[in-house]
């Protein structure tokens, strides 16, 4: 029996939701740069969701039920005041508060297709709305209600802050939403179709997706690039940092890519982004050092930066707290787990691999006054 550490390059099933083929990155047989330059996130809900582009009222449909379906119960409102606040990381309450989703809905183990859907809607509206209203609720403030008259995007904003978004603010941010929605058999992705390969529920699917993102190696990663920059502090202070943390074999997060070796075709998206808001706020500190670290990184390890690497960047110059980014990754990509939920329940099979077993050789059992 042969393996392979990590599974990697093992093909473990089939997919039409995205695709990555020499270092590019599609939705749906659409290229992400496409995407990015020109669709709406509810577009990319859409597309992920059956396999097409929407037409005019199809995309009002969407959007007009994501809308109507954003509220939360005032009891996952009350379950999240009672949370220990000075120990919960955000990704923590998240996972408790989309699991009690469950419980609150009367179709949670309904398994015909229309039910999973709108199962689907239902988790893609009322996510980020569990993220803000942790974040307000933690600093002593009432969640703020969604909105039915913004878009997904700007509502998002608009709940953490309470605060009607500008068009730069919600352009950058439907931007990284529609960048982080899928990315191929990712970690949380196959963690949410193994779960959901045993026929549970959409619930606990979404569940198990969000506790595997929560670690820093996959959506984690983010949070820590945002962490070294302010530990850097300023331009002039990265290059000592960087070459120190190189020379002590120390990991860059943000750096490098299993699937990529041309690198990320998202970072560009968001170096840019990371510019241009940076200048807008007075504080291109953090894009200058952004580059450098790129620059010492890519120059001594041939490694070229990730998605996490500048959306770091990016969140902060939108003024979100640095611990809510694992959080927003998870109200991107609960589209892209959705997708694939779907598409497991359509051609179910239970995934079940084998392990190479390498412990000791057949032994007896000895009594225990014997041993």
């Amino acid at each position: 029996m042969s393996t392979t550490r990590g599974l990697e390059g093992i093909v473990a099933t089939t997919s039409s939701v995205s695709s990555i083929i020499d270092s590019v990155l599609t939705y749906q047989g659409y290229d992400i740069d496409d995407l990015a330059d020109h669709a709406s996130f509810e577009e990319t809900i859409y597309l992920l969701w059956n396999g097409k582009l929407p037409n005019e009222n199809e995309l009002q449909d969407l959007t007009e039920a994501l809308a109507r379906n954003a509220e939360i119960p005032q009891e996952i409102i009350e379950q999240m005041k009672s949370y220990p606040m000075d120990k919960v990381h955000p990704m923590a309450a998240v996972r408790t508060a989309v699991s009690s989703l469950g419980l609150f809905d009367e179709e949670a183990d309904l398994m015909e297709e229309e039910a999973n859907r709108r199962k689907a809607i239902k988790l893609q509206a009322k996510i980020p709305t569990i993220v803000t209203a942790f974040s307000r609720i933690r600093e002593g403030k009432e969640p703020v209600s969604p909105r039915q008259d913004l878009s997904f995007a700007a509502n998002f904003l608009y709940m953490l802050t309470g605060k009607e978004p500008d068009d730069i603010a919600v352009n950058a941010f439907n931007k990284a939403l529609v960048l982080h929605a899928d990315h191929e058999l990712n970690a949380s992705t196959f963690t949410a179709r193994v779960c959901v390969a045993t026929l549970s529920d959409v619930y606990s699917g979404i569940t198990a997706a969000i506790g595997a993102l929560k670690g820093p190696l996959h959506g984690g990663a983010n949070e820590a690039v945002m962490a070294m920059l302010m530990e850097i502090g300023d331009v002039d202070n990265v290059e000592p940092y960087i070459r120190k943390a190189l020379d002590n074999k120390e990991k860059i997060m943000g750096f490098g890519h299993r699937v990529y070796k041309d690198g990320d075709p998202r970072a560009k998206h968001l170096r840019e982004m990371s510019k241009r808001l940076t200048e807008i706020t007075g504080e291109k500190k953090w894009y200058e050092m952004s580059v450098k670290i790129e620059e010492i990184v890519t120059g001594e390890k041939g490694l070229l930066p990730n998605v996490d690497f500048y959306s770091a960047s990016v969140y902060h110059s939108l003024g979100i707290k640095h611990d809510l980014f694992t959080p927003i990754f998870a109200v991107s990509r609960v589209s892209g787990w959705l997708a694939h939920i779907l598409e497991q329940y359509s051609n179910n099979r239970l995934i079940r691999p084998r392990a190479e077993y390498v412990g000791p050789d057949k032994r007896s059992y000895i009594p225990i006054d014997k041993r």
